[in-house]
């Protein structure tokens, strides 16, 4: 009995050693491990130089699409408006008219003039500065990234030159994991951390599969608040109304003078992109007074409302609607309208109205599909059997 006794004491006494060893290694060890190296941070921006804020959407959206793909950090280009009185473009913060926080979301971004103040003189430094475009325009063997309006003002807005040119050629704008390796063995971080390209790197109109994208254009209070106010003194916080943008000011309506056989612009919103529900027509492209009046009234029948919202660049028709549609309230903003307050009171609307062709009509109706509500465009219907 003693020896079992003594035999118990000297095995718990083993596990103790032992057990206290252990500990010591593992402490030993711990301490031991060297962190690994964080991976360096790559950045992507652009210069939004095509068209006006719709156009600039679209290009925004894709460009957005690809720094993901990419694995990019995305410096949020200002967006790029126009005072044609004056020689130079006019460069607005993303965060103006979208909220930074909802884009960052989807993937890791930081608005240019916080990254040119905090972030460009180490990442960035100037002497070591690449424009990429996809070949040299015409017989220069450069981008020309800083040449003409709003190229020029856009970049200059920061101080930006540029030091080196670099062509993509044949490399292009897509998300496949074999076109993504070809682009960072070409344009590693450690040498290019920064892309930066001369206009967007996406396709106008924008891909079928990024337009889900637009979730995370969150309107600024800025904005809401603007548009919010307006809908309460001008339409009733909570009324149900219609909302319709019509665009025929004198350079669209030379536009529509140029139809092709396929898309043009942004038509394949409803004619598809491959232009599966028909073709352009001069009456999709800038319809007609008769046309406008029998559809609205038609929606307005149908929804029962008793106020229609109109945007548009040009000839408004109130009188003509007030007349077609007697008892109902016709309302749009004063001139010179805001045309995000347009769009942010277009997205409110019960039912919604637009130009297929129209960038500023794929905005809202991109918006309104992803808050599941309901439009249509003028002088096209599906047929019946894609109903």
């Amino acid at each position: 009995m003693a020896s079992y006794k003594t035999a118990m004491l000297f095995y718990l006494f083993l596990v103790q050693c032992l057990t206290a060893t252990a500990a010591k290694t593992e402490t030993k060890t711990t301490k031991t491990v060297k962190p690994t190296k964080a991976e360096p941070v790559g950045y992507l921006t652009f210069c939004p130089c095509m068209g006006r804020f719709g156009n600039q959407v679209d290009h925004y959206l894709g460009s957005i699409a690809f720094a993901k793909a990419l694995g990019r950090t995305l410096i949020l280009p200002p967006w790029v408006e126009y005072d044609y009185s004056k020689p130079h473009s006019i460069q607005v913060p993303f965060n103006k008219y979208f909220k930074v926080e909802a884009v960052a979301e989807y993937l890791p971004v930081i608005p240019m003039e916080k990254f040119m103040t905090d972030l460009a003189p180490k990442v960035w430094p100037k002497g070591n500065r690449t424009a990429l475009c996809y070949r040299s325009r015409e017989n220069t063997k450069s981008c020309e990234a800083k040449v003409g309006n709003p190229f020029f003002s856009f970049w200059d807005t920061f101080k930006i030159d540029f030091d080196h040119d670099e062509f993509y050629e044949p490399l292009f704008y897509e998300s496949s994991p074999e076109v993504v390796a070809e682009w960072n063995k070409r344009f590693p971080i450690a040498d290019y951390p920064v892309l930066a390209f001369s206009g967007a790197p996406a396709v106008f109109p924008m891909r079928e599969k990024d337009l889900w994208l637009q979730k995370y254009f969150v309107w600024s209070d800025e904005i809401e608040k603007k548009a919010n106010e307006f809908i309460e003194k001008n339409i009733g916080t909570g009324t149900p109304f219609i909302g319709i943008h019509m665009r025929n000011g004198e350079d669209y309506v030379r536009a529509c003078e140029h139809l092709g056989g396929g898309n043009f612009f942004s038509s394949a919103q409803c004619l598809g992109y491959n232009n599966e529900h028909g073709k352009v027509s001069k009456e999709l492209c800038l319809p007609s007074l008769p046309t406008v009046l029998k559809q609205l009234k038609k929606a307005v029948e149908a929804h029962k409302v008793k106020t229609v919202f109109v945007a548009v660049d040009d000839k408004a028709y109130l009188q003509e609607i007030r007349k077609e549609l007697k008892n109902i309230v016709v309302v749009k903003q004063p001139d010179p309208a805001s045309p995000h307050t347009d769009l942010y009171i277009l997205g409110k609307a019960e039912h919604f109205i637009g130009n297929c062709v129209s960038s500023f009509t794929a905005f809202v109706k991109r918006e309104r599909d992803v808050g599941k509500k309901s439009s249509e465009f003028w002088a096209f219907t599906l047929p019946k059997e894609e109903l």
